[in-house]
């Protein structure tokens, strides 16, 4: 089987549908992918630049979260429908959702009296567009599997406003915030006992099993993704101590990268970036966090946080209201 990070079929499959529902043309070979149990991201990119391209409509993505059914989240849609609250359906997509799609994370924190689900996507390919169809699939789903006795206190977007506010607000209906620095949705903590309206135990049980089988054979079929879970728990390790937790050389790792179409330097920059976006979030001293990620001082830090974001930590935490 192929190695490569890869996004469930029917994920692909309801941008298909929603191509052939605005009659959007698409180009042969993609209309082909339906077909296939996995897609591989990097089709799955070309996926979403066609569909983009073809609705130029700069809130499709939007549309497209609104629009999507449990089925098209896999197993992960009707395991989460069958939790018995809104706090476990959560910690149950902390745990599964690589099976919808290993293009982005997802982590839950505290903050104040509210719990926060952040997502931090991988991919930069219509990146605005997709994340807008993650968040707001999940402010649909939260709805639709509390009977609509919960939703989120608040979206919030990273990137700014691709459309008027007043039509997020008509298409999302709850608070929103853009350029916030993070992609993420707040939940009244009270919200989270929530009981869901399709509660079954013996069917949660069930596709857990499942759900575990599957995501132990994509935890084995992308390499991508076991490196960049090594790299989150030793963010100051290089390729050949990486590689030794893989039982890989570090040449083996190189080609074995390569053929995934990814490179160790890119997947290091790309997990500590994130990291570091979290810890400037966190901490008040600048050379807290570049030891904690590695660097020599924080002038090293600071060049190569520009590199990665196009601005510098202060910027960045200027946009947080830091």
């Amino acid at each position: 089987m192929s190695s490569t990070p890869s996004v469930t079929v029917h994920y692909a499959q309801a941008i298909l549908q929603a191509a052939e529902r605005l009659a959007l043309p698409l180009p042969d070979a993609l209309r082909e992918l339906g077909r296939e149990a996995r897609i591989p991201l990097a089709r799955q990119d070309d996926l979403w630049e066609a569909f983009c391209s073809a609705a130029e409509d700069p809130l499709v993505g939007l549309r497209l979260g609104n629009a999507l059914q449990v089925g098209h989240l896999d197993m992960v849609g009707a395991l989460l429908m069958s939790c018995e609250t809104l706090g476990e359906a959560l910690e149950a997509l902390l745990e599964y959702y690589p099976i919808v799609g290993e293009g982005g994370e997802f982590s839950l924190s505290e903050e104040g009296a509210a719990l926060r689900l952040a997502y931090q996507p991988h991919y930069r390919v219509r990146r605005e567009e997709r994340v807008e169809a993650v968040l707001a699939s999940l402010a649909h789903m939260t709805r639709w599997i509390t009977g609509e006795r919960a939703q989120p206190l608040e979206l919030r977007f990273a990137h700014g406003p691709q459309a008027g506010e007043a039509r997020y607000v008509e298409l999302l209906g709850c608070p929103l915030s853009f350029a916030s620095g993070e992609n993420a949705l707040l939940f009244e903590r009270a919200d989270l006992a929530t009981p869901l309206i399709q509660a079954n135990a013996l069917m949660r049980e069930h596709l857990r099993g499942l759900a575990n089988d599957l995501l132990q054979r994509l935890g084995q079929q992308s390499l991508a993704v076991q490196v960049q879970q090594q790299l989150r728990q030793q963010p100051r390790w290089g390729k050949e101590r990486i590689a030794e937790q893989l039982e890989l050389s570090g040449r083996h790792l190189n080609r074995k990268l390569a053929e995934e179409g990814t490179s160790f330097k890119l997947l290091r920059d790309q997990v500590l970036h994130q990291m570091a976006e979290q810890l400037l979030r966190d901490s008040p001293r600048l050379a807290d966090v570049a030891e904690a990620l590695g660097f020599s001082d924080e002038s090293a830090f600071a060049k190569a946080f520009r590199r990665w974001s196009g601005i510098t930590p202060g910027q960045f935490r200027q946009g947080l209201g830091a």
